[in-house]
């Protein structure tokens, strides 16, 4: 059915749109002290312009996932282009806070889009081992993209640029998705069942998506909580915070390219558990040390974060399998959407500690410093919860019987 499709188009398209998530993600995380700096801006509304970006992703990927089979691919990412195009071009000409808002949540439709087009259009143009393979090499570069990102915005922060053009920058990925993706033939469905939309929410009211689903907000937030504000929470702490940036997602990009020898010694669970310790293990030495030693932190978190997001979604697909395409971009939409809830909250507890802190007497970057500490310790409420359920799947799913060799090979992207 799609052997004319340019699969190589398709799929370095479906790369470049995914760069370009990335870049908002990234360059925006190293331009946030600018924006606050230049628009009169508190933690909290910094927070929410965070949460726009985390908000739009999960509305675009839900409702994608929903029409996917009647509206398109192709289409699907025609929408993606133009909310990518608009929110970097609002987010550069912006003029504060409301018009910040606004191009950020554009940005976060665009990037929803793409995820919800770009997953199941690979997975309908290879299949097997093929497409488990192609599915991990497309999610690598998220972490890839973070990593390029970060280093493009230390250095033109370094020389001297301002933010709206590291801004600029993130249209460079935009475009090339945009040309390789013109005129080209998308793929069909290969998976008849997929549009049956009452077995697919008949399959989420199962217990173990229900626990997935919870899960999945703590996983999100645990991973995307210290990085999104790591350019204001580390910015005293003796490290370069973009580096830290770079350095978490290029670990995270190389785990996720040889995931599969992981994730077939541990199974999905055992993932889970071990990558809850270690985030937790890591978000408290980022509250705690100071110095080349932060450097050694991010190492543990990024092996912590490392396989959450690929390995939730594999669960889904591995032991909800009938939830299809559509549980899959609800479980990473719960992801976003807790994530942009937790913005202003992290914005407000970065407020409330540089108060505390300077009422103590506190000034310049041992304010600074405390205040982030502060910040990260309440952090670290999140993957000690996730250390407790994933224990409890742990022994839950080890009796299960539905666990198969499947596991040993399941989607890690």
């Amino acid at each position: 059915m799609n052997e004319n499709i340019n699969k190589s188009a398709l799929f370095n398209g479906s790369c470049f749109a995914l760069i370009t998530t990335a870049f908002t993600f990234s360059i925006r995380a190293g331009i946030l002290p600018q924006l606050g700096e230049q628009f009169g801006l508190s933690a909290e509304q910094l927070g929410f312009i965070n949460s726009m970006w985390f908000l739009g992703f999960p509305i675009a990927m839900i409702i994608g996932g929903l029409v996917y089979h009647t509206f398109g691919p192709k289409r699907i990412m025609l929408v993606a282009l133009v909310c990518h195009t608009l929110g970097i071009l609002l987010t550069i000409f912006a003029g504060g806070y409301s018009t910040l808002l606004i191009s950020t949540l554009f940005i976060g439709i665009g990037n929803g889009c793409t995820e919800a087009a770009c997953n199941p259009m690979i997975a309908d143009m290879y299949s097997g081992v093929k497409m488990q393979k192609m599915l991990s090499r497309f999610h690598m570069w998220f972490p890839g993209g973070i990593l390029i990102g970060s280093l493009i915005s230390l250095a033109m922060t370094k020389l001297g640029f301002g933010w709206q053009a590291q801004m600029w920058v993130t249209l460079i990925p935009t475009v090339i998705y945009a040309v390789l993706f013109f005129g080209k033939t998308f793929p069909k469905s290969q998976i008849e069942e997929a549009t049956s939309l009452a077995n697919n929410f008949k399959a989420m009211l199962s217990p173990v998506f229900i626990f997935l689903f919870f899960a999945m907000a703590l996983t999100a937030i645990s991973e995307f909580g210290p990085n999104q504000w790591v350019s204001i929470i580390l910015v005293a702490s003796g490290a370069e915070p973009l580096l830290i940036l770079a350095l978490t997602f290029g670990i995270a990009a190389i785990g996720r390219y040889f995931a599969g020898p992981i994730v077939a010694a541990l199974g999905q669970t055992g993932v889970l558990l071990g990558g809850a310790i270690l985030t937790a293990i890591g978000i408290y030495l980022f509250s705690t040390v100071t110095g080349p030693a932060v450097y050694f932190a991010a190492i543990i978190f990024a092996l912590g974060i490392c396989y959450f997001w690929p390995v939730m979604i594999g669960s889904v697909a591995h032991r909800v399998p009938k939830s299809s395409a559509l549980g899959m971009s609800v479980v990473g939409g719960v992801g976003m959407f807790s994530t942009a809830i937790f913005q202003p909250i992290i914005g407000g507890w970065i407020d409330s500690a540089r108060v505390a802190n300077s009422s103590k007497g506190l000034t310049a970057d041992a304010l600074e410093l405390a205040t982030g500490q502060d910040t990260l310790m309440k952090m670290l409420t999140f993957p000690i919860i996730l250390i407790v359920l994933f224990t409890i799947f742990f022994f839950w799913q080890k009796s299960s019987k539905r666990i198969t060799e499947s596991e040993m090979t399941m989607a890690v992207h």
